[in-house]
């Protein structure tokens, strides 16, 4: 079956992301040649974005955050908006996905679970009141609040867990969904790649441009640009 075919024969399309579904937006992605992982940094990004170094060096690491993270003038691409308009016509359920620009809402999508948070909310560690991404982006070297605390992004850094409500209805979805279409990622990154595995429905379509280690288990898959992709199905 086409893509066409498979999203036509479909009633609760969950759809799963990674990086290479905001590439085509200019964002850059973390594990490519040129990806933020290949930078040269004083110190390894694995590192800056670590739960022990935020807390050790917060100077430091929204140095890098600043500079790498948030990124300006980006808007929703071809992809971003066929995943919204398949929501509010009533054949997706879901957007699950790994990245933290907000461009899924800035589409239109609205049941979207961000399983490593988002850039646009931050709070204060002390308090636990909430503050703008503009805040951040205008505050001194370090995000202070005014009880004193220090801000943080409403970001999931490596040693820390994934939100528990998140993740349940990430689950809930993909369990539930009769076609998961993964696309823009190479389902590297854990636990994340690991909740397809509770998808039982009868489509598995992965359209991303290098091998994953679900290949074997789609019914389809697709090594073409993911925008160019869902820009060219119809919705009936």
């Amino acid at each position: 079956m086409t893509l066409q075919e498979i999203i036509d024969d479909s009633k609760s399309i969950v759809f799963f992301g990674g990086a290479g579904v905001s590439t085509e937006s200019g964002i850059p992605d973390f594990r490519s040649t040129d990806g933020l992982y290949n930078m040269k940094y004083k110190y390894p990004p694995e590192t800056i974005l670590s739960r022990t170094f935020f807390m050790s060096n917060p100077k430091e690491f929204y140095k890098f955050y600043r500079d790498k993270l948030i990124v300006h003038n980006v808007k929703p691409n071809k992809a971003h908006l066929k995943l919204a308009e398949l929501e509010k016509a009533g054949k997706l359920t879901a957007v699950v996905t790994q990245n933290i620009d907000g461009l899924h809402q800035a589409a239109g999508s609205k049941n979207v679970y961000e399983l490593h948070g988002t850039i646009l909310k931050n709070h204060c560690m002390k308090c636990h009141k909430s503050y703008t991404l503009e805040y951040i982006e205008e505050s001194g070297e370090i995000p202070v609040c005014g009880c004193g605390g220090i801000i943080k992004p409403d970001v999931v850094l490596y040693e820390e867990p994934l939100d528990d409500e998140c993740i349940a209805g990430a689950v809930d979805a993909i369990s539930k969904a009769d076609t998961l279409i993964i696309g823009g990622t190479s389902l590297a990154v854990y636990p994340a790649a690991g909740f397809i595995n509770y998808f039982g429905g009868r489509h598995l379509v992965i359209i991303n441009k290098a091998a994953t280690s679900a290949d074997t288990k789609a019914e389809l898959v697709i090594r073409e640009p993911i925008g160019e992709t869902l820009g060219k199905i119809e919705i009936i």
